[in-house]
């Protein structure tokens, strides 16, 4: 499944500085559908090259993060069980910083 990723806020530094990947990213064996529990593990597996603690916290984003699916905030679309689509673009938002 193709998707547009984009880091900001500070995020894109755990990315090797690059705001925007365009990923293909599959659901797992047995499974038809994509969720946003998927893609956050894919993207501490694939993408976040260090301090991955900064953008997660157990299978879910660290409090302080903006995730949009498709400019829609991702706690109205369903959070972690979220089914991503085909093209879909997904941004995460570093907007409070909790570590100070």
């Amino acid at each position: 499944m193709q998707l547009t990723l984009e880091f900001g806020g500070g995020l894109e530094l755990l990315c090797q500085s690059s705001k925007i990947h365009n990923v293909d990213v599959k659901p797992n064996p047995g499974e038809d559908k994509l969720t946003m529990r998927d893609l956050l593990a894919w993207v501490k597996s694939n993408l976040i090259k260090e301090r991955p603690e900064m953008f997660m916290k157990g299978d879910s984003v660290r409090p302080g993060l903006l995730v949009l699916v498709n400019d829609c905030d991702w706690e109205l679309c369903g959070s972690l069980d979220t089914e991503l689509e085909e093209k879909d673009v997904v941004v995460f938002y570093l907007y409070l910083a909790w570590w100070l």
